[in-house]
């Protein structure tokens, strides 16, 4: 039996909904792709406006262009992430400033943030690592003190919840999900920005396919006076396919049923690796829905540990990953990026050990038995 890393669960549904696209001939943007955006809208709540995106990353850069972030600019961003939170800011000019992790979340330090800002911050990106769903209040204070705008960087936290409220409705400038082939809802590639500020929701639009003023499906199915267009700014080609909404259509309706397969094997993995010497990942209030995106553990032996017990997981075919090499560590940001003179100490402490187990909504009881089988083999012998 092997344990594949992910595995990602489409239904008969899903495969229909492509199969419909498919048949009507129009496979880039179109109705689907406004379909998904209002139904997400209703989804999410919060009177937000939603706009499909190609992936995350299209959506982080389009929200930090319309914020008119630029050369003269610093960016706040959490060291452990995924490139991508940082590398928008680069397209744009700006300079990237890392910040530390707080230990009980895994994501941004919200004290860290604040002692980064310099007149020339502009925003923070935030980045709720894992799909851990943090109040954001004490640092959307902190950003409106400041005059910065604030980005959720939620690309792993779709359906992440406090209370009532989801991930991006808290008061935030804007929010980006991703829905890459292995996150808790997926179109192959894809992503979704939501704001409630129509500036902003109005410059991404225009932007993601090249700077046009008409929408496309609009004039290549309208009648034949409005194919006239114009290109008003030099703009982008992010948007998403009818094809990857379709899909997107169907997983939004099954999400919270994912979300409740991931959170079952979270919670075996939590008794069954009680008592081992490793840290288990911060769990969230009783009133939240964490995703469980990631189920990221701290070996307490270290790297060397770490790759014994990634020895034995090949051996025995189980996937498994590393979440993430801290961006201070990866040569381009410690070259380009401005770094704490007393480094990012909490975030080095945490790579040292960390090992991402295996995770997704269709993994069985046995699975997760010989994950954690293998796991105490390596450990102890």
């Amino acid at each position: 039996m092997n344990v594949p890393f992910f595995k990602t669960k489409l239904s008969e549904t899903a495969i229909q909904a492509v199969t419909d696209v498919l048949t009507t001939g129009w496979l880039t943007s179109g109705e689907q792709s406004t379909l998904f955006e209002c139904e997400f809208e209703k989804f999410i709540g919060g009177n937000v406006n939603a706009l499909t995106v190609n992936s995350a990353t299209a959506g982080l850069h389009l929200v930090l262009e319309a914020m008119v972030v630029g050369p003269d600019d610093e960016v706040i961003v959490p060291t452990l992430t995924f490139t991508a939170s940082a590398e928008v800011v680069r397209y744009l000019g700006a300079k990237v400033v890392l910040v530390d992790i707080d230990p009980e979340t895994l994501c941004g330090d919200f004290t860290a943030i604040e002692a980064a800002i310099t007149p020339r911050t502009k925003a923070v990106v935030f980045v709720h690592f894992g799909g851990y769903p943090v109040d954001i209040t004490p640092l959307i204070s902190t950003c409106k003190r400041s005059g910065l705008r604030l980005v959720e960087d939620a690309a792993h936290a779709i359906p992440s919840r406090i209370g009532q409220k989801h991930i991006g409705t808290m008061g935030s400038d804007a929010a980006v999900f991703s829905f890459y082939a292995n996150k808790p809802m997926t179109t192959g590639e894809g992503g979704m920005i939501i704001t409630t500020n129509q500036k902003v929701a109005s410059r991404c639009q225009l932007m993601r396919t090249h700077g046009i003023d008409r929408d496309t499906f609009a004039r290549f199915t309208g009648k034949s006076h409005q194919w006239r267009y114009d290109v008003v700014e030099a703009g982008y080609k992010y948007n998403l396919t009818d094809i990857a909404a379709a899909i997107g259509r169907t997983q939004l309706q099954e999400v919270d049923k994912l979300r409740i397969g991931r959170m079952r094997n979270a919670e075996w993995y939590d008794t069954a690796l009680e008592g081992l010497p490793l840290t288990k990942p911060p769990r969230p209030g009783v009133k939240s829905d964490h995703s469980w995106h990631l189920y990221p553990i701290q070996l307490h032996g270290g790297s060397k540990t770490r790759e014994k017990v990634i020895r034995l997981f090949a051996e025995r075919e189980i996937g498994y990953s590393v979440h993430y090499t801290p961006l201070h560590r990866l040569t381009y940001w410690a070259k380009t990026a401005r770094i704490p003179q007393d480094g990012l100490p909490i975030a080095d402490a945490y790579f040292d050990g960390c090992l991402t187990l295996p995770i997704f909504p269709t993994m069985t009881k046995d699975q997760n038995d010989l994950v954690v089988a293998t796991l105490k083999e390596a450990l102890f012998t």
